[in-house]
């Protein structure tokens, strides 16, 4: 998270926000946004908000999506989880990132799988 700049912002009633910022870490070589670095705020917010909903359980990436609807040069991207299915061994999370007026950038979808909580780590 901190080598993209992200931060988490707000967390509200069925969501967990964070922004990103579009500069030299998170652009490819041809000044764009990249389409990874998009990803990883995705996958960043929906396992986050996977495992604060997990009761004590750990949540891992089975499987994310992305497409990606707008180039973005500079400032500062917005993303927002949203839940779709919250089960007892799986979850399934909305990701979508906007640009600073509010326009769609990114609509990414990622599964979780629930496991046992880890064991502590050893000293």
């Amino acid at each position: 998270m901190e080598a993209l700049g992200i931060v988490f912002t707000e967390l509200g009633d069925g969501y967990l926000r964070a922004t990103m910022p579009v500069d030299a870490r998170t652009r490819q070589p041809y000044g764009l946004l990249h389409g990874g670095a998009s990803v990883a705020l995705a996958e960043t917010l929906g396992s986050s908000a996977g495992a604060l909903l997990a009761g004590g359980s750990a949540v891992v990436g089975l499987e994310i999506n992305a497409n990606h609807l707008r180039a973005v040069r500079q400032g500062t991207v917005t993303g927002t989880a949203r839940p779709l299915h919250l089960g007892r061994s799986t979850q399934v999370w909305d990701i979508g990132i906007e640009d600073q007026t509010g326009q769609p950038v990114c609509i990414s979808r990622l599964t979780l799988a629930v496991l046992p909580a880890p064991p502590a780590a050893a000293g």
